[in-house]
């Protein structure tokens, strides 16, 4: 029990480091859409920002998928968690 809420709060730090450094390079795009930059720069910063969030996704869904899983073989009730999973997984691929 102390490892995984060890690895969570990593988890946790390491997201948050993600988020602000993105909150960064978004606030970066927008000085550079206000200053008049070049578009074909504007939007290599924008593909940045897009993987950087993508990575992020992956980190939170990887913790969830590994929570849900936990969750399955304890409840006793592993279709209602599996139905739940395919309802989160769904939701968040039709974005």
């Amino acid at each position: 029990m102390a490892k995984e809420l060890k690895d969570q709060e990593a988890l946790k730090k390491d997201v948050i480091a993600r988020m602000k450094r993105i909150e960064g390079q978004l606030r970066g795009i927008q000085r550079m859409i206000e200053e008049g930059k070049e578009c074909e720069d504007i939007l290599v910063q924008m593909r940045a920002a897009r993987s950087a969030l993508r990575a992020a996704n992956a980190q939170i869904m990887r913790r969830y998928l590994a929570r849900c899983n936990e969750e399955a073989q304890k409840s006793g009730d592993p279709k209602a968690q599996y139905e739940k999973l395919l309802k989160v997984v769904s939701d968040f691929i039709d974005g």
